[in-house]
Formats: structure tokens, sequence, C-alpha cells
């Protein structure tokens, strides 16, 4: 045993501003033990005089020593004294703390600002200042004051029973979609049921099909489920089965966006549709089709869903109310094929028991009122002449330095650099002039770079706008002119679809 001591020599740090003496004397012995400054078997000094030497009360020595007894690092006993416990285990002594895994913000929104208000041309921002609120208090008021208990217990893990008969009957008219309430489970929003499918259907190592550009997100939980990700070039026909199969022929799934791609904006033909369903069939894999704002198309009626064509099961449907509403809400759904339903019911109760059912019922309420269909129609109708106020603009300011696309849906949309610049270049040069609008290169894998940036027109109104194009073109103009860039434009498949895209 250790030679006892009777007057403890310890250097004590310095007392952190705010720290009380109490906490400050335990943290200081605490580590001392677990460094090994005080070796196990060491007798402390008797409460009095370890007051008398540190210079502080008795009473607060008491009560830290008691502290530490009662956690393990001290033994006392009446005659013996007050030591360091002996069986303190080896590994716990001097054992360096964890190090979290360090993980970093996805590429494509590191440095982004998050600042409210959104300045011109922040792409994710739906017009917040008109959603209806008045309406949306009232019917929640309602649904308060005859919440059931039931309802306020939550319950079902695939979400609240009439939202999702709500959300069939919705898709189904709407949207095309083959689905009932019982396949309809309600998430988060979309990056939950991401995060849910990959960690469901990928084991680590196994392939996954992404569009290149595409959506970060979806590339980000792959990663985290271990997947080993397959940029698949995107052309005027979105994701190109052709080449996915000469990369990957044996992919495990394929995320893709076929109704309006991210971030490029052109909608995927029948054709090649239905390519990509005859691949799944004939590999086992599945498609996760990402419908993230097929709501906002401005001409003609819109596009069917992929998964209405499929026959096989193969395709999962992942929608949300986050970008229609507004993205506090938190709330959005899948539609699963039979088959994954309870794998992934079970995967779920990992995460969360259930969403929350208050919020599913005042949503309920507002759609099968009809305020969901009279505030998309309002919508669109305001996104369609915002877009337009975009394009016009655009044409008459940023000639011959941006070519913004002739897209007719969503909430924002591509411009291709005409000036020489790089998205990275451009991109910084806009933020100089508070103009918000990422690279395109952001979202790039595996292909050459896409040179442009992403605009969204959604959250400003056409005097913003006009703003925005015009402090946007000086900003591009000064940037072009103040340095020395090579003269690129955008790849020729995409250059010359732009006519085609919808």
């Amino acid at each position: 045993m250790p030679k006892d001591v009777s007057c403890l020599q310890l250097a004590l740090h310095e007392r952190a501003p705010g720290t009380t003496l109490t906490r400050w004397l335990y943290q200081e012995l605490r580590r001392a033990i677990l460094d090994r400054r005080l070796p196990p078997g060491t007798r402390l000094p008797a409460t009095r005089d370890f007051a008398l030497q540190y210079g502080v009360s008795r009473g607060t020595v008491v009560t830290v020593f008691e502290q530490l007894q009662a956690e393990g690092y001290l033994i006392g006993r009446v005659g013996a004294g007050t030591r360091i416990n002996e069986r303190l285990s080896q590994d716990v002594l001097k054992k360096p703390a964890p190090q979290p895994r360090i993980r970093k913000l996805p590429a494509p929104i590191r440095g982004l600002s998050t600042a409210r208000p959104a300045h011109p041309f922040r792409p994710y921002e739906p017009a917040l200042t008109e959603f209806p609120v008045k309406i949306w208090a009232r019917v929640a008021s309602r649904r308060l004051r005859r919440a059931s208990s039931s309802l306020l217990a939550g319950g079902d893990p695939r979400g609240y029973a009439p939202l999702r008969e709500a959300i069939a009957a919705y898709l189904g008219s709407s949207r095309g979609v083959n689905c009932s309430a019982d396949t309809v489970v309600m998430v988060s929003g979309v990056q939950q049921g991401l995060d849910l499918i990959a960690r469901l259907l990928i084991k680590p190592g196994e392939a996954v099909w992404v569009e290149d550009p595409g959506y970060f997100g979806a590339i980000a939980a792959f990663r985290q489920a271990g997947a080993k990700i397959i940029p698949v070039p995107v052309d005027e026909g979105g994701l190109s089965v052709s080449r996915g199969e000469q990369l990957c022929k044996a992919a495990r799934a394929a995320y893709l966006t076929p109704t309006h791609q991210f971030p490029l904006g052109m909608a995927m033909p029948v054709e090649r549709r239905i390519a990509v369903l005859k691949w799944a069939r004939e590999s086992g894999a599945f498609l996760i089709e990402d419908d993230y704002d097929s709501e906002y198309r401005f001409e003609g009626r819109p596009m069917p869903a992929l998964q209405g064509l499929d026959k096989a099961g193969s395709v999962i449907f992942l929608g949300s109310f986050n970008k229609v509403l507004f993205p506090s809400l938190r709330l959005g759904y899948l539609v699963l094929p039979p088959a994954l339903l309870d794998p992934l019911l079970a995967l779920r109760l990992g995460v969360d028991l259930h969403p929350p059912s208050l919020d599913q019922a005042i949503l309920c309420d507002f759609m099968t009122e009809g305020h969901l269909g009279r505030h998309i129609r309002r919508m669109r109708d305001l996104y369609a002449n915002r877009l337009a106020a975009l394009q016009h603009e655009a044409r008459r300011y940023l000639a011959g330095l941006l070519d913004v696309s002739p897209i007719q849906a969503g909430l924002n949309t591509p411009g291709f650099l005409r000036n020489g610049m790089e998205s990275r270049q451009a991109e910084q040069v806009a933020a100089n002039h508070g103009i918000e609008a990422p690279g395109l290169d952001r979202f790039t894998l595996g292909r050459g770079q896409v040179e442009g940036l992403l605009l969204g027109f959604a959250a400003f109104d056409e005097r913003e706008i006009c703003r925005g194009i015009v402090t946007l073109a000086a900003a591009l103009e000064r940037g072009a002119s103040s340095s020395k860039v090579r003269s690129a434009a955008p790849p020729a498949n995409l250059a010359t679809s732009r006519k085609t895209r919808g």
C-alpha cells in the first residue's frame, strides 16, 4: 500500500468564474484520482486539516468527500480515515475520454447562410408570408378544443390514420400514386424518410445509384448507411439508365427525382421511366422516388409519379408538406411496397415510437376541409408569376452572363454561366453583393463541372426579383472583368436540351 500522507501536496487549478467552490473542489479531486496524481490507496487528510490547508470550509470538504465516496472514488472507514479506492479499474484510471466521430456538414450546404429573412435567390424557401396563418390557427384551435385522450396519447407508428387516408386519396387523384392508407407512413420529412430507407435497404458496401448532379441529403443518408455511391450522369431525360448499368448494373437501389430533377429541372420521359423500372425489376433493386415539389407545375397537368407505373413493388415514394405549407411543420410521408412496411416500422421504433399526432390531426382537418387544395392552387399561380418575372428580368439584364433555364415547375431554377466564370467564383461574387445563389458545382459528384447558379424565386415578390437580378448582373459583370477566367459554356447535352425541359 502506498505510504500514508498527513499533508496532501496537490496542485489545484484556478477556479473558473461562475463555478461554485464545491463543484470546483469536486472536479479537481476527481481529476487527480483519474490522472493517478492521487494513486489508489492514498490516504487523504482529515476534513478539518484539508479545509485549513486549502482555505475552504470544512462543510465544503465534507460534501465533496461524501460525493466522491458515493461514486466509488473514495473509501471511508472509522478509525482508518479516507483513502482512494484501491479497486478502481485500471481501465478507468488515465483512460482518455472517447473522442466523438466528427461529421462535417455536407459540402452543398457548407457555408450557406440560414439567416432570416431570406435574400434573393435562396433556393429552398417557400413563400412563408403567403401562408394562411389565420385559417391554420382556426383549424388548430378547433382541433385542440376537441382533442381526445387517444389523440394526445399518440399510437400508431405509421401515423394518424385519418391523415394517412387523406394523403392516399390526395396522391391517387393528383399524382397517380397507387396506394392505400395502410402503405402510407408518416415521417418528419424527406430526410428522415431517406435515413430510414437507407438503413433498412443498404448494407455497408452495397451500391446505390444517385443522380449526378443531385440532392445532397440523399447522398448523405446513403453514406451514413455505408453505401457505395455510384454517381450516374443526368442528361436531358434525367438519370441515364444505360450509363448506370455500365457503371454498376447490380446496385441495390437508385435514388431519383423523375418529375423535376434536382437541381437541373428536367422531367424524365415515359421511355426512360419504363427503362428504369425494367432495370429495377430485373436486378431486384428498389427505386427511391423523391417527389419533392411536384405540386408546383405551371403548364399543363401535373406529371404522374413513377410509382404509378410500378407493377413489381420496386418503388418507394417520398413526399413532404414542409415546402408546400411551412418548413417547421416537419411532416412528410413514405408510400412503401407492402413487403417493406413491417421491417421499416420495426426500424422506426428504434428512432421514435410514432410521429406527433396532434400536428397530424390539424393537417388532416386542413386537408379534408379543402384548405390545402386552395392554398396549393393560389401558390401555383403566385409562383408561376414569380418565375415569369425572374425569366423576364434575366433576359433583360443577364444576357451573356447567365442563361436561366425555361423550366415550368418547382421553386427554383438553374442558371448556366455564359461569361466564362466558374460556379464557385460566381457564387462568391454574388454573395459579396448580398445575393444567395449556390453554385451548381456544389451538387456534382463524378461528372465534369456544371458551371452555373441555382436561383430560387418562390420566396420573393416581383420587385425583390427585379432588384436581385440587377444586383446579380452587376456582380457577375464586375467579377468577370476583374479576373482572367476561361471561357466556358454549359455541357452540350444540357445546353441543347433546355427547350425540352418542363
